[in-house]
């Protein structure tokens, strides 16, 4: 376990790496550190005055990989690439084009992320998979074949549709909760109902007709005939035996989803006004704010590759047969 570990971390480190130089070879062969001073000033017709003054201010006015004015290893740490690129290995992300500190950014931005991210993860996993029993229970009856059209349905329409008749019904029409905003400690409650809510349901039917492909697959095994005729209840066999040798499909199905519990999601928080790290990134993406950007990816980087990793050793809790070596 120990040397699978170390191994997979090696190559995390290795991708790492790589998707850190690409982001910055991408964000800097598109855009100069000239280009970066004028999008912030605000216009083209700004004077190079103003625009030496804004690259020394933020450190942009060094040289790109190596800086011969300096001796020593300052040559290659007074670069944009080290202070910009190397220096967030060790999470140091600096300050943003506009000034303000990404870490601290982030930290104040993280809370209402996971508040909205948790319970929605949690939930539709939990939804997802119960209907998914439901119609495997009820399989080739009308409720199955009724089901599976509401997942194709469900499917085929846009998560922006979810969210703008949501708003529409359940805020203007009902006034059961807010359209939108956010407060911190329980008031965030009548803030995060409807967007957990719309975002269930716009996971809903994919998730759940996939779930039910699995299941499927599963109950036409001979374990599963062994059990029935050992006396097992159908529930019995659906939930003991089924849903567990299923998981671990669920299990890879799922991790695409984790680094959302800290990122956020980019639509849910723009839409309903959520000061959270879905929300923080497009607003630098509208400004032109690449510091951030290249954090937030760095940082999805890391949360994907982590979630990588927890899965492959949550594989040996779902099925005892698996052993990583």
């Amino acid at each position: 376990m120990t040397a699978y570990l170390l191994r997979r971390l090696g190559y995390a480190l290795l991708i790492l790496i790589g998707v850190n130089l690409f982001t910055f070879m991408l964000f800097f062969a598109v855009n100069t550190p000239d280009d970066m001073a004028r999008l912030n000033i605000g216009g083209k017709r700004v004077t190079q005055e103003a625009i030496d003054k804004w690259k020394i201010e933020r450190g942009y006015d060094r040289p790109m990989l190596y800086n011969p004015a300096e001796d020593g290893v300052k040559s290659l740490t007074r670069t944009i690439f080290f202070e910009r690129s190397v220096q967030l290995f060790v999470f140091d992300f600096g300050a943003s084009d506009g000034g303000r500190d990404i870490a601290h950014d982030i930290l104040e931005r993280a809370g209402p992320s996971l508040a909205l991210a948790l319970p929605t993860f949690v939930l539709g996993v939990f939804v997802s998979i119960v209907f998914a029993l439901l119609l495997v229970f009820f399989r080739q009856s009308y409720l199955d074949f009724w089901g599976v059209v509401l997942c194709v349905v469900m499917l085929s329409i846009s998560s922006l549709f979810y969210i703008i008749t949501g708003q529409y019904f359940f805020s203007k029409l009902l006034q059961l909760v807010p359209i939108s905003g956010y407060a911190g400690g329980l008031d965030s409650l009548k803030f995060l109902i409807l967007p957990v809510l719309i975002t269930v349901i716009a996971r809903l039917g994919s998730e759940a007709r996939l779930y039910r492909t699995l299941f499927l697959e599963e109950i036409g095994k001979d374990y599963v005939r062994t059990a029935r005729a050992k006396g097992l209840s159908e529930t019995a066999v659906l939930f003991r035996h089924v849903l567990r040798n299923a998981l671990i499909p669920i299990l890879t199905s799922t991790v695409a989803l984790i680094p959302l519990l800290f990122l956020g999601s980019l639509v849910a928080e723009s839409f309903f006004s959520i000061p959270g790290l879905g929300s923080y990134t497009i607003e630098a993406i509208n400004g032109q704010d690449f510091a951030i950007v290249r954090a937030m990816v760095f940082v999805g980087s890391v949360l994907y590759i982590a979630g990588l990793v927890l899965t492959d050793l949550s594989y040996t809790l779902a099925d005892p047969r698996i052993r990583l070596s």
